[in-house]
């Protein structure tokens, strides 16, 4: 038994140092192949991402100048639009300009006009006041002669504004048709003023 013992503890020593011998080798091996290979990959690694980073370099330059360029144009483009904006607002600066002046003239040309107006009303007062004067100064017989060639709502005009006397004595030297008409226009003159 003690020889089976020793047989099994010599066998299993021997199997345990051939495993270990092998399991040495092995790892020897791995080693030694294993080392130039990753010296290998080491070397290549950089080597190949010195590549990738030249490509990248050139990609990335080559975006840098195509960026550059659009850049460039945009603030081209920006320039004439700035141009021609500026060349608007002048020209807009001249043409407000040129209003001002023109509605200045107008502002003259309506303040002379209205005191030409009111020269004129004043004037044409006053020429229609002396005329219906005239008018009230002649005998009756003639200036009812005139009124009946006038028109009716012109000899009503100043025989309104004439004395009443005056007037009475117009109208009665009148055909009844025409002093009808005049009395006609002179009753409704005010008929559609406003009573309140």
């Amino acid at each position: 038994m003690k020889r089976k013992k020793r047989e099994t503890s010599g066998r299993g020593s021997a199997l345990l140092l051939i495993s270990v011998l092998m399991i040495g080798s092995a790892l020897i091996r791995i080693g030694l192949e294993a080392g130039p290979a990753l010296a290998r990959e080491v070397v290549e690694e950089p080597v190949q991402n010195a590549g990738v980073k030249e490509k990248r370099s050139a990609l990335a330059e080559s975006d840098l100048h195509a960026l550059l360029a659009t850049l460039r144009q945009r603030e081209k483009d920006l320039n004439q639009r700035e141009s021609r904006v500026l060349e608007r607002m002048r020209a807009l600066e001249i043409a407000e300009v040129a209003i001002e002046r023109k509605l200045a003239k107008l502002a003259e040309a309506e303040e002379d006009l209205r005191e030409t107006v009111a020269a004129a009303s004043v004037a044409a007062e006053s020429d229609l006041s002396r005329l219906t004067e005239v008018y009230e100064k002649m005998k009756p017989k003639e200036s009812a002669a005139l009124f009946e060639e006038m028109d009716a709502s012109f000899a009503a005009g100043f025989l309104a504004r004439m004395r009443p006397e005056a007037a009475a004595d117009i109208m009665a030297g009148l055909t009844p048709k025409v002093a009808y008409t005049i009395s006609v226009v002179l009753a409704g003159r005010n008929a559609n003023v406003p009573t309140e």
